[in-house]
């Protein structure tokens, strides 16, 4: 599959989880978050203690996730990357997008073995969906 497909049917799904996201605006968990906000998106921000971020109900983890969320973006250190890829995996995310620094061979590698679509070759949702700043 070309980057263009993937990225079409990573977008296609009817509600986001942004894994790592962030209160903080000037963190690219806040921003991917926003992104998502902006193009009327459904999204769920993912953080261990924040209760909410941008107006948007957090959950404390991947497999807090409801079910209709089929494609998650991942904003967090590779260590931590490799946890999310099998906690969504086994709670049936199918698709992964790693915002660049976020990716790891062993994560990328896993989410291949588990047949995932899988985006963590530089792409960036922030430029793919036109993010601004306002």
């Amino acid at each position: 599959m070309f980057i263009e497909q993937q990225i079409d049917q990573f977008l296609a799904a009817p509600v986001f989880g942004v894994v790592g996201a962030s209160s903080n605006r000037d963190k690219y968990g806040n921003k991917v978050l926003r992104c998502y906000q902006q193009n009327n998106r459904r999204v769920i921000p993912v953080h261990p203690k924040e209760t909410q971020v941008e107006g948007e109900n957090c959950v404390a983890t991947v497999t807090d996730l409801p079910e209709e969320v089929q494609s998650i973006s991942i904003i967090t250190p590779p260590q931590i990357t490799e946890k999310v890829v099998k906690q969504a995996a086994a709670h049936g995310i199918k698709n992964i997008w790693m915002q660049i620094g976020s990716e790891s061979p062993a994560a990328v590698q896993y989410c291949q073995e588990q047949g995932l679509n899988v985006i963590a070759d530089g792409s960036c949702v922030l430029v793919v969906l036109g993010y601004h700043e306002h």
